[in-house]
């Protein structure tokens, strides 16, 4: 929670909340089908009347669990402490780390695996993906102060984002932190496809 904020602001955030969190374990334990939005209000204590206040739909409830992983100060904090010849690419390989952690990285797998078992969720999976890759052009033009065109965020952002859809799709065979060899037989780490999707990007294809 975004301690800038006034109270009222705070308490706004911390309901919206609730009724995502209430939205996403349901989604989880009954599928998409198997809670209606009076399940939710139920879960969050609020009313029913809060939740149309908040969201439109129980898809769109699942998806805010996801839509706000960073703050505003966490984002100023990275780039405060990055070296003074950082790249672009540095900016946003640690803007990574800050936001995909390994509980993160595990929800998103488990909603990516809900939207393909449930098309009306499809379309929030992606609004997620696009909230994210936003966020980074952001932090981005921030970091760069205009030394660099829209088009080169636009494109750094869209190419580092778009990597991780067949990775949380299953697509690509990659171990998410937490999860073992066992778990996914053949399969390469996290760290080591990060490592080689940024030498992609650093080095050329």
């Amino acid at each position: 929670m975004n301690p800038k904020l006034t109270l009222r602001d705070q308490k706004k955030e911390a309901t919206a909340y609730a009724l995502s969190v209430a939205a996403f374990e349901l989604a989880l334990v009954h599928g998409m089908d198997g809670f209606i939005v009076d399940d939710i209000v139920r879960q969050a204590g609020v009313s029913r009347r809060t939740f149309a206040n908040y969201f439109s739909c129980k898809e769109e409830a699942v998806a805010e669990y996801f839509m706000n992983r960073a703050t505003s100060e966490d984002e100023n904090d990275l780039l405060a402490h990055l070296a003074p010849d950082a790249t672009p690419l540095d900016a946003l390989y640690s803007l990574l780390k800050l936001q995909f952690t390994s509980e993160f990285l595990r929800r998103l797998r488990q909603f990516a695996s809900l939207a393909n078992q449930y098309p009306s969720l499809e379309p929030y999976i992606l609004s997620v993906f696009r909230r994210l890759q936003m966020a980074a052009q952001e932090v981005l033009e921030r970091f760069t102060h205009g030394r660099y065109s829209d088009g080169y965020t636009h494109l750094l952002a869209g190419a580092v984002y778009g990597a991780f859809v067949p990775i949380l799709d299953g697509r690509l065979n990659v171990l998410l932190p937490g999860e073992s060899q066992e778990d996914r037989p053949g399969s390469v780490s996290f760290d080591q496809y990060l490592t080689s999707m940024f030498n992609y990007l650093r080095n050329g294809f």
